[in-house]
């Protein structure tokens, strides 16, 4: 694509230097650049993209897009000043890739909690249903059966147009995103045309960003704004919303045009799940819905399950898929990594690996976990560093509350002190409980709580759930929960 014909989708910019190069990419990244791309400069928290504009010509950028005057570019090199390249960068990106949104369904899950297993199950309901789908949120990026790696929840605005255009030459006609409150923030999630908006709940995280809950539910509720104000028949677009979280009520405010279907358990919603019964094998509960009422027992454990069920089945619905074949779906899927899951080297005991790193997300685990076991519960936890510290004396005392024994830990340090997040941690505790212990070394921690458990006890080990990491400094070393629980298992019964 010629330059000029590029920048005809902004209204206004400044062009110093003529010249009207094809380009053949758009890059951030200066180390991402060839010949024939266009580079813009992004200001990042640690890096400013201003600062590599001579990187990127040296490796053949055709032309640049930044915020201010660059001294000593190269005559023949355009350049093109904007207030904002951010913003930029979304809307080239959206242009130059054909705005792929447009071509595809895009549905996008929200929330503190749930989105990732919210995620696979509506995927695996528009599989059923013969759809090829895309999926992108913290696991992974998928394009039919083929897996990518993703450094984001929700990767940034040129990330994003790039895959939805691979979706669409791959014939995705439903693609199904996390998106983050960082995200929507920070505008990555620009020009993306979502048909469908989902919220699963709204409990505290990320304060550390945003500074308050209200900034953090603002920040949510930009989703359901960005449904836009226009109605359209033909292709009608829905906001899905938990009823039980009182945040809905102002994100119902906020979606203009849309159609909104509510989901809950307790409060009388469109789609609603009653007589919830669960054992140690699973769920069941009746589900009442605006095209039918059905008894259905579903393999996933707990409250918090039936509510990303629900979740699931509300967007299936607004998508017009039937609903046996809804049903059909969620009766057979089993989990989702690192989502409560279970870990079974023939142990007489339980174990269970849970990416629980909220407040929320802890006591609605440990909830779980209580309902079923037979035994003691012991609860492995740790909070992440460079992350929000007002949540880690709250996620002790939720440990200590409901588990007979809480093991403080570590989880993804990065640059803090561990023994000082530990210490964070044991000041919501101090003083008032004594059923905990600490170990600053994660598989330390998990070690203890195998060899000590005994026949139907249950251990929770909370946090990273399927990251197969462990972020110590600024290095990530090899480390997965569940290996290193099955290990323990096995050394125990040696």
């Amino acid at each position: 694509m010629e330059l000029k014909n590029l920048l005809a989708c902004l209204p206004h910019f400044q062009q110093i230097h003529n010249g009207n190069p094809q380009i053949t990419s758009i890059e951030m990244d200066s180390r991402q650049v060839v010949k024939g791309s266009l580079f813009v400069c992004i200001k990042g928290y640690t890096v400013d993209g201003h600062d590599f504009v001579s990187q990127a010509i040296k490796n053949g950028a055709s032309a640049i897009i930044a915020e201010k005057k660059i001294d000593n570019i190269d005559p023949a090199i355009p350049y093109i000043i904007v207030s904002d390249t951010k913003r930029v960068l979304a809307q080239l990106a959206d242009y130059f890739y054909g705005q792929p949104t447009k071509k595809l369904r895009l549905i996008g899950v929200t929330g503190t909690n749930g989105k990732t297993t919210t995620t696979h199950i509506i995927e695996e309901i528009f599989k059923t249903n013969g759809e090829k789908t895309g999926l992108i949120g913290t696991m992974y990026i998928k394009i039919g059966d083929q897996k990518y790696d993703v450094k984001n929840t929700t990767p940034e605005s040129l990330v994003l147009q790039k895959t939805f255009h691979e979706m669409v030459q791959n014939h995705v006609s439903t693609a199904i995103m996390e998106v983050s409150s960082h995200a929507l923030d920070m505008g990555r999630v620009r020009g993306c045309d979502y048909d469908i908006a989902v919220f699963t709940n709204l409990t505290q995280d990320h304060l550390d960003y945003h500074q308050t809950m209200e900034e953090y539910a603002k920040a949510k509720g930009l989703l359901f704004a960005q449904l836009g104000n226009s109605i359209d028949y033909q292709k009608p677009k829905f906001a899905i919303l938990n009823n039980d979280d009182p945040a809905s009520e102002m994100y119902k405010k906020i979606t203009a045009g849309a159609h909104i279907l509510t989901y809950g358990i307790d409060k009388d919603s469109d789609v609603r799940a009653t007589n919830i019964k669960m054992d140690k094998q699973g769920t069941s509960f009746t589900l009442t819905t605006p095209i039918g009422e059905e008894n259905v027992s579903i393999k996933l454990l707990g409250k918090f399950s039936v509510y990303n069920v629900l979740a699931a089945v509300t967007t299936a619905i607004a998508a017009n898929i039937p609903l046996k074949v809804i049903i059909e779906t969620v009766e057979k899927i089993k989990g989702v990594a690192g989502r409560f899951e279970l870990v079974n080297e023939g142990q007489d005991f339980t174990v269970i690996v849970d990416y629980s790193h909220t407040p929320d997300s802890l006591e609605n685990a440990l909830t779980t976990v209580k309902q079923f076991a037979k035994g003691k519960v012991y609860v492995v936890v740790g909070c992440g560093g460079d992350r929000d510290r007002t949540k880690r004396p709250i996620m002790a005392k939720i440990a200590a509350n409901y588990s007979d024994l809480a093991i403080f830990t570590s989880d993804n340090p990065r640059t803090e002190d561990p023994v000082q997040i530990l210490k964070d941690m044991e000041a919501g505790v101090a003083g008032e409980k004594d059923n905990y212990i600490i170990f600053v070394d994660r598989k330390d921690a998990i070690s203890y709580a195998v060899k000590n458990a005994q026949k139907d006890d249950v251990i929770l080990i909370a946090g990273k759930g399927h990251e197969t990491y462990q972020i110590i400094g600024k290095e990530m070393f090899d480390f997965d929960d569940r290996e290193v629980a099955r290990n323990a298992i096995k050394e125990r019964g040696r």
